[in-house]
């Protein structure tokens, strides 16, 4: 389509980013779905969909991703950072270089490809970059010290960054999925168990891996944030943060209306529960 918009999503390869890009693709926008795992996204291609291998820790690879979109297409008007995963486990038992590859994925590759697809956007005073971050961004719980962290990072710097790009005519806009059938909760579970399954917190990580498991099977199909997605793309004055999802809107409701020691009351009260 001549005035189809050019879309880039991150972590395409599964759940949100995968779903986000069939969505996209049949309302008729140009997709770009990226990710390392590129084997997982033959379905995508076969829809026309333009798959790339992407690792959003190594900057050729995300420089490289964003030329060839710049050569081919000439814009990209839309940049959906998906990317991601949960790296839990006690802070006392996490190690820091997983601490710091947990900040490499979820934060500082967003930045870095916002970094490379802005001047093209400012040129042509128009782009919405779209990070995915969480109700994690906004809440806690135990054993997930790193990831809530990432969150909350990505919440700071997409408010930041709204303001200045605002004069460009480009939108910051934040969705923060609650709880999402994905590879997501399974992953973080087994990283739990992994790293605090036997030390001094083994029950507390026990819990927790119970919690994410239980929660996952009454989680929302990741369409619901695909939807999301596509309407902040279509709206001409989007909200500055959008959530949905399973669990989101009371979350986020009682963690507003709670002061901190009430939440925490909560939140290991919700844990008790999953034995």
């Amino acid at each position: 389509m001549e005035n189809a918009k050019v879309v880039l999503i991150t972590g395409a390869s599964s759940g949100i980013g995968e779903t986000t890009a069939i969505r996209l693709k049949n309302a008729g926008f140009i997709v770009y779905a990226a990710a390392r795992r590129v084997e997982r996204m033959a379905g995508l291609k076969e829809l026309g969909i333009h798959v790339l291998s992407l690792d959003v820790t190594d900057d050729a690879s995300m420089v490289a991703t964003v030329e060839r979109i710049l050569k081919e297409q000439g814009r990209i008007d839309i940049l959906v950072n998906n990317a991601g995963y949960g790296s839990y486990g006690a802070l006392e038992d996490v190690p820091m270089t997983e601490a710091r590859r947990q900040f490499e994925v979820n934060v500082f590759g967003a930045a870095r490809l916002t970094q490379l697809a802005l001047p093209s956007m400012r040129e042509r005073r128009y782009g919405k970059i779209i990070n995915i971050s969480s109700i994690a961004g906004k809440m806690y719980e135990p054993m997930g010290s790193w990831y809530h962290s990432t969150k909350y990072a990505l919440e700071g710097l997409s408010d930041c960054l709204r303001l200045e790009v605002k004069s460009f005519g480009i939108d910051v806009i934040v969705v923060e999925p609650g709880g999402i059938k994905t590879e997501w909760n399974a992953i973080a579970a087994e990283s739990l168990m992994k790293v605090s399954g036997d030390t001094a917190y083994q029950e507390l990580a026990r819990r927790n891996a119970k919690f994410l498991t239980t929660f996952d099977k009454q989680s929302s199909e990741p369409d619901v944030i695909a939807k999301v997605i596509e309407k902040a793309i279509r709206a001409r004055r989007p909200k500055t943060r959008y959530a949905a999802g399973r669990g989101a809107w009371i979350v986020l409701f009682m963690r507003k209306l709670l002061c901190d020691r009430a939440f925490d009351w909560l939140i290991l009260t919700a844990f008790k529960w999953a034995k």
